[in-house]
């Protein structure tokens, strides 16, 4: 691994809108204002409504792919592979339906799936660090609780985090995504103070997808910014860094690699609107307009990580977006992490528990202004852990991804 890959994380706040480029807060009543906890029964039955649209997802992709040979086998390995993480996954979701540190599905727009959860520390007796988090799913499958296992161990380190929710396909393409994200970050920017957050310290994350889709929210927010002469809701000043993980920016070069893995040309370009919409939605092209270099400039510090045994997204989507943003001008570090996979990253290594490279860095960056935090870091017990390491080994074997 070069040195660029392997310097220290540059944390600093964005840079602020040039001209007359001014936040503008939203003039509707809060929406955030603090609820009454719900009873036993409204738990339920929000744990029907959430069964009812994850099976329909389901079959939303079944439809979408067809039900040939690859796919059986695929979704057999897929549930074997749901089996063996099951305990811990059954821990998680007890935590995500049941705890009163989860305020779940947020209202932040007017569209289908405009929806947010909020996973809050224990004691929030100062302004607490957030981070916007945007899960994963191939555009087709993602949803907001598949972030409650990073959103519950980082609430244990005193960090606030937002899992957007957004339209997936074929209820919407690629330019709905990228909206329903932006406005997600925009609600995060303007009300997360409201239940304890820092505005000041504000990190957005993506994953697989959901990074694809953060990316291109942040570019093109920054390019809004940059020419001016738009009201905003929200500046990429206020983001202090952006965490992508296992990401793919260019898709041009993901086109015939979904394809071969059985997300199908016709389906991946429904889902991206057409060829003539690759170049607007790849942020690793679109950075090297030079028409936009004064919205490079507006980019907070970029930190991507990815697997180098990822075969869903391969890392090389990483490394030519990191040296696509290096010669742009934009702070950017590069992890690789030898021998992970897609899921490794974001899933069997939280649920081994113990010290964890990915994890660890994720804080450092985000408590480096933070003295006080930062040794309570040190002394915070290991993470616990919630699969045991035979079912792990059993689910890396069988996973799809």
């Amino acid at each position: 691994m070069d040195d660029n890959m392997k310097m220290k994380p540059t944390v600093s706040m964005g840079l602020s809108p040039t001209g007359n480029q001014q936040m503008r807060r939203r003039a509707s009543a809060n929406p955030l204002a603090p609820r009454r906890q719900p009873s036993f029964r409204e738990e339920i039955e929000h744990a029907a409504a959430e069964t009812y649209l994850l099976t329909r997802l389901t079959f939303t992709l079944l439809r979408c792919l067809g039900v040939g040979y690859r796919w059986m086998t695929k979704l057999a390995a897929l549930a074997c592979y749901a089996m063996f993480l099951l305990p811990g996954f059954l821990q998680v979701a007890y935590y995500y339906f049941f705890s009163s540190q989860v305020q779940r599905s947020i209202v932040y727009g007017d569209q289908p799936r405009n929806r947010l959860d909020l996973y809050l520390p224990t004691h929030i007796d100062e302004p607490k660090p957030v981070v916007v988090f945007v899960t994963g799913g191939a555009w087709i499958i993602g949803y907001k609780a598949w972030g409650s296992l990073l959103g519950r161990q980082l609430a244990e380190r005193d960090i606030i985090v937002a899992c957007v929710d957004y339209r997936n396909f074929p209820q919407g393409t690629v330019s709905d995504m990228v909206k329903d994200v932006s406005q997600g970050i925009s609600f995060i920017c303007n009300y997360v103070a409201d239940y304890g957050g820092d505005p000041k310290r504000i990190y957005l994350m993506g994953q697989s997808a959901g990074a694809h889709i953060s990316s291109c929210a942040l570019l093109e927010q920054a390019i809004k910014e940059s020419r001016g002469g738009e009201s905003i809701s929200w500046s990429v000043s206020q983001i202090k860094t952006y965490f992508g993980l296992s990401g793919g920016y260019n898709l041009f070069n993901l086109v015939d690699h979904f394809h071969n893995r059985g997300l199908y040309r016709s389906i991946f370009l429904s889902i991206m609107e057409g060829e003539e919409s690759l170049e607007k939605f790849s942020p690793e092209v679109r950075i090297k307009d030079p028409s936009i270099r004064d919205a490079i400039s507006l980019l907070p510090p970029i930190i991507l990580f990815h697997g180098t045994s990822d075969y869903s997204i391969p890392s090389d989507a990483s490394k030519a977006f990191a040296d696509a943003l290096r010669r742009s001008g934009a702070s950017t570090e590069l992890i690789l992490y030898d021998g992970k996979t897609h899921t490794d990253l974001f899933l069997q290594d939280p649920l081994r528990g113990g010290k964890d490279e990915l994890f660890d860095h994720i804080i450092a960056v985000i408590h480096s202004d933070d003295e006080e935090a930062l040794a309570k870091d040190d002394m915070a017990p290991p993470r616990e852990r919630l699969v045991p390491e035979l079912l792990l080994t059993m689910a890396r074997l069988i996973s799809p991804f």
